[in-house]
């Protein structure tokens, strides 16, 4: 996924005004989804970034404008950690958002990533994104998937040197990042592949280089990074702010 279409791409001023971008376009998207197929699905990130945009989501208008009672909440990786640990990413997303919007219970979908069961728990993850998610050409199809970008290249938990990057058959694959020392579960590239959208959040001096490396460098026949790595099948938008934008520049 070289960045090629200048409208693939908007910079705003600040991780605040990137969040109200963000916010906007989740609305957008969610009313698209529901006024065509009566649902929308929706895959959460992780990170300080999407934190913003969570709480920006929980308050006017996005509170009252949304139909929380047509949207449906997956994760796009979690750490094995208990649901209640301070590094989970569904805690984040429950404290920043879930919790504050009338969204029924029943429609959100934790990942549970256990150290001991990772193997199990990527199966029973996929089987229910197969049993709820509507299914287009073999495979199951979200309506947005949120994703960053670490300095490293990696999106969701596909990190370099892993080997879940040539993962093509399963929907959920368990990832061991040795440099944390810690488990990880993910989807891989066929379920975001196929996802309608495609919404990357990138914010802060830290990821300038990353950007610059994607946006602005030839791609080579070095091994792709992660995130480039991605095939996108929909639409594929990239929100920045300015610090981040700044690798941009030539």
């Amino acid at each position: 996924m070289h960045i090629t279409d200048p409208r693939q791409v908007s910079v705003l001023p600040s991780p605040e005004a990137l969040a109200e971008a963000a916010a906007r376009r989740i609305d957008e998207a969610a009313r698209a989804a529901i006024r065509a197929r009566g649902a929308f699905h929706i895959a959460l990130a992780g990170g300080s970034t999407p934190r913003r945009l969570y709480r920006r989501l929980a308050e006017s208008p996005f509170a009252e404008a949304i139909d929380w009672s047509h949207i449906h909440v997956y994760f796009g990786d979690e750490r094995a950690v208990p649901p209640d640990h301070a590094d989970s990413n569904y805690r984040m997303a429950e404290e920043a958002l879930l919790s504050r919007v009338p969204i029924p219970r029943e429609q959100i979908h934790p990942m549970r990533a256990r150290p001991e069961r990772i193997e199990t728990d990527a199966a029973s993850y996929a089987e229910l994104l197969n049993r709820c998610l509507p299914r287009e050409d073999g495979l199951p199809r979200l309506d947005l998937a949120l994703l960053g970008v670490g300095p490293d290249g990696h999106t969701a938990s596909l990190f370099p040197g892993t080997p879940v990057l040539e993962e093509r058959q399963r929907l959920v694959a368990p990832v061991y990042v040795e440099r944390l020392q810690s488990w990880r579960l993910t989807l891989t590239y066929p379920v975001l592949e196929a996802a309608r959208g495609l919404l990357f959040l990138v914010a802060g001096s830290d990821k300038a280089p990353i950007v610059h490396r994607l946006f602005r460098e030839p791609e080579t026949g070095a091994p792709a990074l992660p995130v480039a790595a991605i095939r996108p099948g929909g639409e594929v938008q990239w929100l920045l702010d300015a610090a981040a934008a700044e690798g941009l520049q030539p």
